[in-house]
């Protein structure tokens, strides 16, 4: 049987540029505690994958952890009415210059259900065609775009040099679908 908790009250915290923090005020059988939260609209992020079985990759800097980091293109729900298919349309294009034409919902992940309400979609892109980046912001701009054998990857994955959760959840996906 599952708990009976109840949310009380939410107090703001902060007001970010992607994402908010409120405080929520719980319950559980007369006993009351407090939970920060991180509110984030949600993300995407895309295993691209041509037909040589290379995936996009996309190395940029990361603030938080202080250095630049190999990842799967990805990006925030940001802009109202999009569904989450043309979030990683759009997303795909601005990072890498790269459309397809079949983008499939490999599913939708909890990041940090800790402390964060943050859910991403991640999909796999195939029939790729290559065009022009629109990279948005400092970061992407000095981005660099990388093709790696999905082999690569895993071993990469494997040995700590991709650390990114999203792009290893979406390589292992993909790689199980591939072995199928």
């Amino acid at each position: 049987m599952e708990a009976d908790f109840s949310i009380s009250h939410v107090e703001g915290i902060f007001q970010g540029f992607v994402f908010d923090v409120e405080r929520r005020h719980v319950s559980l059988d007369g006993i009351a505690f407090d939970r920060e939260v991180v509110v984030h609209p949600g993300a995407v992020a895309i295993l691209a994958l041509d037909k040589e079985d290379n995936v996009i990759l996309v190395r940029q800097y990361r603030a938080a952890v202080e250095g630049s980091i190999l990842e799967i293109p990805a990006g925030t729900c940001d802009i109202d009415g999009e569904s989450t298919r043309e979030t990683a349309e759009r997303e795909l294009l601005e990072e890498t210059g790269f459309s397809a034409t079949s983008f499939e919902l490999l599913g939708t992940f909890l990041n940090s259900p800790g402390y964060s309400s943050q859910r991403t979609a991640i999909f796999l892109a195939r029939h790729l065609r290559e065009g022009s980046r629109a990279p948005a912001g400092v970061e992407e701009q000095a981005s660099t775009v990388e093709r790696i054998p999905l082999a690569d990857v895993l071993q990469q994955i494997k040995d700590g040099t991709i650390v990114d959760q999203t792009t290893c959840l979406a390589a292992l996906l993909v790689a199980t679908r591939h072995d199928a």
